[in-house]
């Protein structure tokens, strides 16, 4: 089973680990993971200011705050996962990342905002589960 981890860093991010660490048929030494994080683009202006050297070290430098301490916890499991940082619109490139590794299950923290809240300000959750053809497990 593959399984991949959307993850941002968050309570919500830790909520999920939590979940995972008590289910054993999700955490299991025989299942693959993949820890992806997504960040989202500068501005144009911004990007073109300070170079591309600069805003490739800003994105990797963003990316291992939030993947190195899932992948630490996941060692402590056993569990040495793949890591993908990308930059884009978080609901969109998660979908696009689960269907194009063929992965059987995502796995992501909610906020669980209220309906209300989700069409005043969009939900990451909310564009997973609109994009995406993989099952989505959402952890509140």
């Amino acid at each position: 089973m593959k399984i991949l981890l959307a993850v941002d860093g968050s309570a919500y991010t830790k909520k999920m680990l939590a979940y995972l660490s008590t289910h054993e048929a999700l955490i299991s030494g025989a299942v693959e993971y993949t820890a992806l994080t997504v960040q989202a683009a500068l501005p144009p202006r911004a990007r073109a200011a300070l170079g591309k050297p600069i805003v490739d070290e800003y994105y990797a430098d963003e990316a291992a705050k939030v993947l190195n301490p899932v992948s630490k916890f996941l060692a402590r499991h056993g569990i040495v996962p793949q890591q993908i940082s990308k930059v884009g619109v978080a609901g969109e490139v998660i979908a696009k990342v689960a269907e194009a590794g063929k992965f059987d299950l995502v796995v992501m923290g909610s906020h669980g905002h209220s309906s209300l809240g989700n069409l005043v300000m969009g939900s990451v959750s909310t564009q997973v589960l609109a994009h995406c053809k993989v099952p989505v497990l959402l952890v509140r």
